[in-house]
C-alpha cells in the first residue's frame, strides 16, 4: 500500500494563514538537511518564520549529531527560523515549546495522545494507547540550533528548530525496530503530511508567541503534558552516569533528578532513558 502523499504549498499556506510561515515557506523535493541549509540563510538575513520542507534528507540529523531516518514521502521533515530574544539560558524553552506544539499537532490530526520524553523526544506506544503503555517508542524528535549575540547578557540572535516525525513508516530498518515507531504504525491508519505540519505549525505559531510574553506558563503546562518529569525513574548518561527519580524542572526548563545517593541534580543535555 503506497501512503505517498505530494506536500502541497499553495494548500500550506493558506491552512497557514494568520500565522508567521505562510509568506516564507520553502518546498524542497530532496535536501541533504533542513537544518543546515536554514542555518545558513539565517547566518544571511532570513526573517522571522522562514520555513523549509523536504519531502526526504539524504543527511537528516537528530539531536548530539546523531542520524535521523529520513524516508521520502513517508515522514515530516521540516525546520522553521525564529528571531525571538530569549535569554542564552533559556534557550531551551524552544525546544519545550515545539514538543508541545507537535504533541498538540498529533492529538488534533490523529486523536493519538504522544508523551514528551525531556527535551526533546515524541514518544508513542506502537499501539497508539496512552503514555503509560509499554512499549513506549520515538516518534518523532526536535533539534535547536542557535545562534547567539555576545554580550555579557547573552541573547539569542535566531533559532533554527528541526522538526522530524514518522508519519507513514510501516516499517524501519532492523537497527531501529525496537525503539522507532510512526503514526501510522500506532494509529492503522494512513496520515496527511500536510494536515499534520498545518495542525503542527499552527500551534507552534501559538507556543512562539508565548514566550515573548513577559510570564510565559511554559514549564507548568510542559511538566503536564511529559510523564518524564516528575516521578519517573531514569537513567542519566551524562556526570559519569546515574539513575534517579526526576523531580521537576527548574526555572530555566532543565531537568532535575534526585539520585540514588540523596542528592538533587541538574540533567544539561539529552539522552535520558527510563530505568528498570
Amino acid at each position: 500500500m503506497s501512503t505517498f502523499e505530494p506536500l502541497n504549498p499553495a494548500a500550506l499556506r493558506a491552512g497557514l494563514a494568520g500565522t508567521r510561515y505562510p509568506a516564507r515557506l520553502h518546498h524542497f523535493p530532496t535536501a541533504e538537511s533542513t537544518n543546515t541549509l536554514l542555518m545558513e540563510a539565517a547566518a544571511n538575513g532570513a526573517p522571522e518564520g522562514t520555513l523549509y520542507l523536504a519531502d526526504a534528507q539524504t543527511l537528516g540529523r537528530g539531536r548530539g549529531a546523531n542520524a535521523w531516518h529520513s524516508s521520502p514521502g513517508e515522514g515530516l521533515y521540516l525546520s522553521v527560523l525564529t528571531r525571538i530574544p530569549l535569554p542564552l539560558r533559556r534557550a531551551l524553552w524552544i525546544s519545550l515549546a515545539t514538543g508541545l506544539a507537535i504533541k498538540s499537532g498529533i492529538h488534533a490530526t490523529t486523536g493519538l495522545n504522544a508523551d514528551i520524553r525531556w527535551p526533546n523526544d515524541l514518544m508513542l506506544s506502537s499501539s497508539g494507547g496512552s503514555p503509560d503503555s509499554s512499549p513506549a517508542r520515538k516518534v518523532g524528535g526536535i533539534l535547536v540550533e542557535a545562534a547567539v549575540n555576545p554580550g555579557p547578557d547573552a541573547l539569542l540572535r535566531y533559532a533554527v528548530i528541526g522538526i522530524g516525525l514518522n508519519l507513514n513508516h510501516q516499517s524501519f530498518p532492523p537497527e531501529l525496530e525496537s525503539v522507532a515507531t510512526s503514526l501510522f504504525m500506532a494509529s492503522g491508519e494512513p496520515q496527511s503530511r500536510n494536515q499534520i505540519i498545518i495542525a503542527i505549525l499552527r500551534a507552534l505559531d501559538h507556543e512562539l508567541t508565548q514566550l515573548a510574553t513577559p510570564e510565559p506558563d511554559l514549564l507548568q503546562r510542559f511538566t503536564q503534558a511529559s510523564t518524564w518529569v516528575r516521578g519517573k525513574r531514569v537513567r542519566v548518561p551524562e556526570q559519569g552516569g546515574y539513575s534517579g527519580v526526576t523531580a521537576g524542572l527548574n526555572s530555566d526548563g532543565y531537568l532535575l533528578v534526585t539520585a540514588e545517593d540523596g542528592s538533587e541534580r541538574t540533567v544539561l543535555s539529552g539522552g535520558i532513558r527510563e530505568a528498570p
